[in-house]
């Protein structure tokens, strides 16, 4: 089992009709939110109790739960064929594939982000990630509960199979690249982005299509993951909206 905690992750995941088994408020908690959560797991038919504050603690695990927790299924990852056929929708279908992403922080924020600039998609390695939890959920805002998201045992060979579908992929990668503005998005997309410390890996680099950079004028030469992917991924938008 596993859990939501907070106000905005629990109302995202009963909005997306996420398999939640029970809703735990601490009693006596008000808002507009919290109305709206009670709306929507009646109409849901997810239980729903108010407890104690001391049986509320209980099932925190020391996390800042603003007073809701929520109890569902292990997360539901989609299979690569779910996510392409869902980005067919698009005209210019936009993907985000992460080569061992290991902070959930930074793996929560990402799909926040991927998921506001409207990505069909993301995927995600099996080894050496961080995979979605508690933490991701909640980093996420809820996030998780409105994209798809699939694992994939090798980036490269996942890689050629967005290629035979008509992808260009577009690395993230510092050094003998190209700046991040001069890329022509307006074709399907897939960014990847790579670990924290190590970036993306030499092999799936050569795999990439272009390799991108966003240019540093600071004395710090590299930016957090998770900001860098924001960066790239609203200049998909801005370059596709002109």
């Amino acid at each position: 089992m596993q859990k939501i905690f907070g106000r905005k992750p629990v109302l995202e995941a009963l909005k997306s009709k996420a398999d939640i088994d029970q809703i735990y408020i601490q009693y006596g908690l008000q808002g507009s939110i919290v109305d709206h959560i009670k709306q929507l797991a009646k109409r849901n038919n997810v239980k729903l109790s108010q407890i104690s504050p001391q049986k509320f603690n209980q099932l925190t695990e020391d996390k800042n739960t603003q007073g809701i927790i929520a109890v569902k299924n292990e997360f539901n990852y989609s299979q690569i064929d779910e996510i392409l056929i869902e980005a067919e929708k698009s005209e210019f279908p936009l993907l985000l594939l992460l080569d061992s992403i290991q902070d959930p922080h930074n793996l929560g924020a990402i799909i926040r982000t991927a998921e506001c600039a409207g990505a069909n998609g993301i995927i995600i390695t099996t080894k050496n990630s961080a995979s979605v939890n508690n933490t991701v959920e909640k980093t996420s805002a809820g996030a998780t509960s409105h994209i798809k998201i699939t694992q994939a045992n090798n980036l490269v060979n996942t890689i050629e199979i967005l290629k035979q579908s008509g992808y260009w992929i577009v690395g993230s990668k510092l050094g003998n690249s190209q700046n991040y503005t001069s890329i022509d998005y307006k074709q399907p997309i897939a960014i990847v982005v790579g670990n924290e410390e190590k970036g993306i890996r030499h092999l799936v680099a050569e795999k990439c299509d272009f390799l991108a950079e966003i240019p540093m004028k600071g004395k710090i030469q590299s930016l957090n993951v998770s900001v860098a992917t924001g960066v790239l991924l609203f200049e998909v938008l801005r370059s596709r909206s002109i």
